[in-house]
């Protein structure tokens, strides 16, 4: 029975209750027969116990004499014959049959139970089982033209059986039935076609199957995996996904938002696209996930997200930037100190010794104070080595570099780390030094301010450079625009604006063509 097609399960399982059901009403519809039956035998009862009652003969004969009575029960047989009454009886005031369907009874004293009221002038009808069955029996009294009462008429009909009600109803149930079955049993057929094409053409152990692989399978995924539904139930949470958000138990069937209170997948619903290699801040977490919407049949019925666990990969990364921050500063530092290495050298060899001295002070003073600034004001080694080499670079380039000697930075804002301030004030300051390509005729700077205090976190990065065009403004942070022509990638800024989203930070572009352009980024601090 477990491996019968669903078409027939369900086939079978209609047909049995179609059948079930009409039996139950077959049975109501009976004994409403049988009601409606004996209702209407009560009535033509009593009509023909009245009909005998009031014949003159009748009422002649059952006060003569003996052959005079003897008359009554000929009478009383056409009558029952033309009413088709199974029998009628007439008794006299002595209870003594004066007619009877048996030959036998004529003279004999009836004993009826329920005859007693008859004999006070009370017209009534009574359900009683005798012989030939239940019979409905009518009883009324026989008057005389002085209004005495003479004697009693009973008639009686019998109710069929049940098996006579079946035979008389057998064409209207035949009928019924076969128009019911056939009705039914199409109907179920239709009904589990239907069923099964929407299971796409599999049987339940088939779909029971293939649910037990999906789950496994989703389970022995490195990456976690979270689906909801329309109403944002929880219909998938793999075992990576609770190892990775500390979550225990059976979260299926539950609001994605009771489970992970945070939760970004909802937002797949209401923009109805698919959001890849997006980073995002569970907790302690830091995630990479791509969240696409379930669509069947062009609609949208849930969302589902896969993410890994970027932390410890982020934390690697945050160190190999800093890392290379300070390599790419110690070989600019290189660089410069070889550049100044053969002016001192060159001086000497010229005889300006004091010119040489005067030339080393300077430039190890310079050094000095930049290096003791950092390490006062700016707390992270990380962000201090960008700006030093950042500084370097310039130089290089001929672009100078001058960081706000009252910036300080001493902790960083909620929500975002010292990689996030390396990637913003990098990009940042990349994009100063290629705003003055084609710019030539003036001296080339980059300010940089970082405030910081209770309240507010605020940086801003400034260039005297070639400035950005009035209809780019709107367009700079959109991922995949860039202002370079072929040598733009357009991932610089969209980077800037997925941080300052991500600290809950505002950011302001003023920017005039020819003149420059400062960008500023704004962040509230938690009480420390």
């Amino acid at each position: 029975m477990n491996r019968l097609p669903i078409r027939w399960k369900i086939t079978i399982f209609i047909f049995v209750i179609v059948t079930f059901s009409m039996s139950l009403s077959g049975l109501f519809i009976i004994g409403d027969f049988f009601q409606t039956k004996e209702d209407e035998l009560r009535q033509r009862a009593l009509l023909t116990a009245r009909t005998v009652s009031e014949l003159p003969e009748v009422r002649q004969h059952i006060v003569g004499s003996k052959q005079s009575r003897a008359l009554v029960n000929p009478i009383v047989e056409r009558v029952r014959v033309v009413h088709n009454a199974d029998y009628i009886v007439v008794l006299d005031m002595n209870k003594i049959r004066l007619s009877h369907p048996l030959p036998a009874m004529i003279g004999t004293v009836s004993r009826g139970a329920d005859e007693g009221p008859a004999f006070a002038e009370h017209t009534y009808t009574s359900k009683a089982r005798g012989e030939i069955g239940t019979v409905v029996r009518a009883f009324v009294p026989i008057m005389n033209r002085d209004h005495e009462q003479i004697g009693v008429t009973i008639a009686a009909y019998r109710l069929p059986t049940f098996w006579e009600a079946i035979d008389t109803l057998k064409e209207e149930i035949a009928m019924a039935v076969v128009l019911s079955l056939a009705a039914g049993g199409s109907g179920a057929w239709l009904l589990a076609s239907h069923i099964k094409r929407q299971m796409f053409e599999l049987e339940p152990h088939e779909i029971a199957k293939l649910l037990v692989e999906r789950t496994e399978a989703f389970n022995a995924m490195h990456e976690g995996v979270i689906a909801i539904d329309s109403n944002e139930n929880i219909t998938i949470f793999n075992d990576r996904a609770k190892q990775m958000l500390g979550v225990e138990g059976n979260v299926i069937g539950r609001p994605i938002r009771s489970v992970i209170p945070d939760t970004y997948l909802p937002e797949i619903l209401e923009v109805n696209k698919p959001i890849y290699n997006k980073e995002l801040q569970l907790g302690n977490l830091t995630i990479w996930s791509n969240r696409i919407p379930i669509k069947v049949n062009g609609k949208t019925v849930g969302a589902i997200a896969i993410f890994q666990d970027r932390t410890e990969v982020k934390r690697l990364a945050e160190e190999l930037t800093g890392v290379k921050a300070f390599v790419h500063a110690l070989r600019v530092q290189n660089h410069e100190y070889m550049n100044k290495l053969h002016t001192i050298a060159g001086l000497i060899q010229l005889g300006h010794i004091e010119k040489a001295l005067e030339y080393v002070f300077q430039a190890t003073e310079e050094q000095a104070e930049l290096t003791q600034f950092l390490s006062r004001n700016i707390k992270d080694e990380s962000i201090s080595g960008l700006l030093l080499s950042k500084i370097r670079r310039g130089k290089e380039l001929g672009i100078r570099v001058t960081i706000d000697r009252h910036s300080r930075l001493h902790r960083l804002p909620p929500h975002l780390d010292h990689h996030d301030f390396v990637v913003l004030l990098g990009n940042l300051i990349e994009n100063a030094f290629d705003a003055f390509q084609g710019v030539t005729g003036r001296e080339k700077e980059i300010y940089i301010s970082i405030e910081q205090n209770d309240e507010i976190c605020s940086l801003s990065v400034e260039d005297n450079g070639q400035g950005i065009a009035s209809e780019h403004i709107d367009r700079i942070f959109d991922e995949g625009f860039s202002t370079k022509g072929k040598n733009g990638r357009g991932i610089g800024l969209y980077l800037v604006k997925q941080i300052v989203e991500k600290g809950n930070g505002q950011i302001d572009v003023q920017s005039a063509q020819g003149e420059g352009t400062v960008f500023t980024m704004t962040f509230e601090m938690a009480p420390a």
